[in-house]
């Protein structure tokens, strides 16, 4: 029994010490290059996002409940994730780079759902990382779970992109 204990004990060490990166791995690596696109400006990194920044840059749900009507000036793909999630952490470089790759085609933003958990809702996102890929024209796709940095290439190629 107490070689239980203390495997039990050691077992919720580890997991503390993998977890304590406080900012989920979220934080942005890429150097930033300013572009102008219409009238807003954006960088070739990931962009956090808030409740009234989604609203105003992807979709206000609050004006339009029942249709999607995507805001933005190019298509996005949106990270949910938190700080706690080690899937979420492996993701956060991949956002970085995809953020680089597709610099003035398609803007990568990244929503935590501990501090927004309004927009979690209504996406009912039920595991992280979650990431949402819209077109500027059509619905969005939603895909939960952590992926190789192809199949984030593929869809959006596939499905934001071409759209």
């Amino acid at each position: 029994m107490n070689k239980l204990f203390v495997l039990a004990i050691m077992a919720i060490f580890i997991a503390m010490l993998s977890c304590s990166n406080t900012n989920g791995g979220q934080e942005n690596k890429s150097i930033p290059v300013k572009n102008e696109v219409g009238s807003n400006a954006y960088t070739a990194e990931v962009i956090n996002l808030t409740y009234d920044a989604f609203l105003e840059k992807v979709w206000n749900f609050e004006k339009n409940p029942d249709k999607w009507v995507y805001e933005g000036e190019l298509p996005c793909v949106i990270d949910f994730y938190a700080d706690w999630c080690k899937p979420c952490k492996m993701v956060a470089p991949i956002m970085d780079e995809l953020a680089i790759k597709y610099d003035g085609k398609v803007i990568i933003y990244k929503i935590n759902v501990d501090k927004e958990q309004k927009l979690a809702s209504v996406f009912a996102v039920r595991s992280i990382p979650s990431v949402l890929f819209s077109p500027m024209e059509g619905k969005p796709i939603m895909q939960a779970g952590a992926m190789p940095k192809e199949e984030y290439i593929r869809i959006i190629q596939e499905n934001v992109l071409t759209k």
